[in-house]
């Protein structure tokens, strides 16, 4: 998925709620580094990129990394929210979700619909 695309609003929300839930309940990675090498590994379950990232190149390898390796990728609009809903007191460019925690059904169905999309 392009990273510039305009993502509907539906999926963003759904994104933003399997966060909340594996904040609590499984295991995410924050930082392009970490979320680069969960992804290199295999152990990352969805990938979220936040769109305002400045500049573009610190996230650009992630939709073919993410693509290579079948790992579904979720552009959101905004690094501040990315980065308070991953419980974090500044912005994130990117988060992995590496344990689903409760949250491994709702992963299910985004990625279904991120395919049709």
């Amino acid at each position: 998925m392009d990273i510039n695309a305009n993502v509907p609003k539906e999926i963003v929300e759904k994104a933003y709620e399997i966060l909340e839930i594996v904040k609590k309940t499984g295991k995410i990675k924050k930082g392009t580094n970490e979320v680069t090498k969960s992804i290199e590994r295999g152990t990352a379950k969805l990938v979220l990129v936040a769109q305002d990232t400045n500049p573009k190149e610190i996230i650009m390898h992630l939709p073919a990394l993410c693509e290579e390796k079948g790992i579904p990728i979720v552009p959101v609009p905004k690094r501040e929210e990315l980065g308070e809903i991953a419980g974090l007191n500044i912005p994130t460019a990117s988060i992995a979700i590496i344990q689903e925690g409760e949250a491994k059904q709702a992963i299910k169905e985004l990625t279904s619909k991120l395919k049709s999309a």
